[in-house]
């Protein structure tokens, strides 16, 4: 690849982001409060590009705002994103305990004329009829708003969790206008579940983890590839690559030297790597403050693309610190000890903990699962599962530390 150029100059970018946007992973944790009002104050800034959604002839910006965060007290975040063209709005019904759906609900009893401008998505947690239909109507009148545009499945790990009984549902929920299109997204054995999308015919978009580690697969590029071929809008979750490894090799000091030098973080490096593939219509990212809201927008802005020598490190760094992500093929390692361990949900917990910075999140996760059940997970055997695990991952000894850690 080229360092190919369309849209916005280097020299915007530079201006846009300066120490506000590149340099925010450098200042002090007080420094965020300044920042949130000169940008606030900034509206001389074009709005990110966008990207059509699979067949559904609507077009949606390719950065979108993840809602698992405080959003009734950040209501200055929600109004300065849309401000900058961060249109696509991602929630569900069970994050932040209802509160992340309240929050866009105060958001629109203010400023009810923006609501046309949102593409919204929400999830359900639940799988049959009855119980979707709950939680969309709940969701609905959470966000105070009639229809959401993206209905997802929230989390499904086989297509075999959707059935005919869903597509009637959807069917039903279009024709009352309560969403316009419907989906799923996925952590866990995405390509499978993906293939098995395009082969449905019904599915109009699904979120999936999607990152530097994973796209370069032969298996996630057929995925993908007949994703779009069958026009289901794709959304990319979890870009950063469960973030940074410190593992101090030459290949991540490489990484870390060039792309300082050409102006951008290696987190906004990771964001330009996913959307180097044109299928994928948007990332979905949480940003919790308007600092980092601003580095990534100024990321999506920028028209510099990654050189065959960056996504060629990218490919490198991946395989060298293989053994500290889990790429969520479960079919693989949960089938080796006969499902007697939920290993994909247990690592997404230690993800969300470590990397993320998320340990609420993550106990909140990882306590849904039965005292009987961690009790029995502590004296497993997981060497089949680490035999057979693609990445050569320490299962034993991350199950043991996550009930250590997030009990």
């Amino acid at each position: 690849m080229s360092n190919k150029k369309s849209g916005f100059s280097r020299r915007d970018f530079l201006k846009t982001a300066g120490a506000a946007g590149i340099g925010t992973m450098f200042l002090p944790h007080d420094s965020y409060g300044k920042i949130s009002e000169e940008l606030a104050q900034n509206t001389d800034v074009n709005t990110i590009p966008m990207r059509p959604f699979g067949k559904t002839g609507e077009n949606v910006p390719i950065l979108g705002l993840g809602g698992m965060f405080d959003i009734p007290s950040n209501q200055l975040l929600m109004k300065q994103a849309v401000k900058w063209g961060v249109t696509y709005w991602d929630t569900a019904d069970c994050y932040e305990g209802g509160n992340s759906e309240k929050g866009i609900g105060i958001y629109f009893e203010k400023y009810p004329e923006e609501r046309k401008k949102i593409f919204l998505v929400s999830k359900s947690d639940a799988r049959d009829p009855d119980g979707m239909t709950s939680r969309l109507y709940r969701s609905l009148e959470r966000m105070k708003t009639s229809y959401v545009d993206l209905y997802f499945v929230h989390g499904i790990s086989s297509i075999d969790e959707l059935d005919n009984d869903t597509k009637v549902w959807a069917e039903k929920a279009k024709a009352s206008k309560k969403i316009r299109f419907f989906g799923f997204s996925t952590h866990s054995n995405m390509e499978e579940c993906l293939m098995g999308a395009a082969r449905l015919g019904w599915i109009d978009g699904i979120m999936m983890t999607y990152n530097f580690r994973l796209m370069h697969s032969d298996r996630m590029k057929k995925a993908v590839e007949a994703c779009e071929k069958a026009g289901i809008g794709l959304t990319a979750m979890k870009t950063q690559g469960g973030g940074q490894v410190k593992t101090s090799s030459e290949t991540e000091l490489r990484m870390a030297g060039r792309f300082i030098k050409n102006g951008y973080t290696d987190k906004q490096a990771r964001l330009k790597a996913v959307w180097e593939n044109n299928y994928i219509a948007s990332i979905c990212s949480q940003m919790p403050n308007i600092s980092i809201l601003m580095s990534n927008v100024a990321a999506a802005m920028d028209r510099t693309r990654l050189s065959s020598i960056d996504i060629d490190l990218f490919r490198r760094y991946a395989g060298e610190t293989s053994g500290a992500y889990c790429m969520g093929c479960t079919n693989i390692c949960e089938s080796a000890v006969a499902g007697a361990a939920p290993v994909g949900n247990i690592m997404r917990c230690l993800m969300y903990s470590r990397n993320y910075n998320e340990p609420g999140w993550a106990k909140e996760l990882f306590n849904k699962i039965p005292v009987a059940d961690k009790e029995r997970i502590l004296n497993l055997d997981f060497s089949p599962a680490e035999r057979k695990c693609p990445q050569k991952i320490e299962i034993g000894r991350l199950i043991k530390e996550a009930c250590c850690e997030l009990s």
